[in-house]
């Protein structure tokens, strides 16, 4: 299994409840109907709240400002990521990232591939 992280930041005329509203109840929808065609396992979003425990934290540590949220988006493998060159994946593709361009500032938002380890719970 391989895991997509992105932290997500809001384009700069939207409020951080436009952004999420937007992301949840457009972008969303728009993922679940693409997923099988992208090999899309299980789909993830966490939105940023609770910004007083939020300031707290981040000024314990000396921590930049919060994302406005992270999408978590779990697939088989590299591999199977790799061999999905099919016509639809690519189109499917396209039309998630001109949605993207509506919400996200995408040069902000960083996103990595990486591989889950369990230490506490699940397993």
């Amino acid at each position: 299994m391989i895991k997509l992280t992105f932290c997500l930041r809001r384009l700069p005329h939207l409020s951080r409840e436009e952004f999420q509203r937007y992301w949840r109840e457009q972008h969303a929808p728009l993922v679940a109907k693409h997923a099988e065609t992208l090999g899309i396992l299980r789909y993830v979003q966490c939105h940023t709240g609770h910004d007083a425990l939020n300031g707290t934290m981040q000024g314990s540590r000396g921590g930049p400002e919060a994302y406005d949220g992270v999408a978590e988006l779990w697939f088989e493998s590299e591999e199977a990521m790799a061999a999905n060159t099919s016509e639809a994946a690519a189109k499917a593709g396209a039309e998630l990232l001109e949605d993207e361009k509506k919400f996200i500032d995408l040069a902000n938002s960083p996103l990595w591939f990486g591989d889950e380890h369990d230490v506490v719970g699940r397993g």
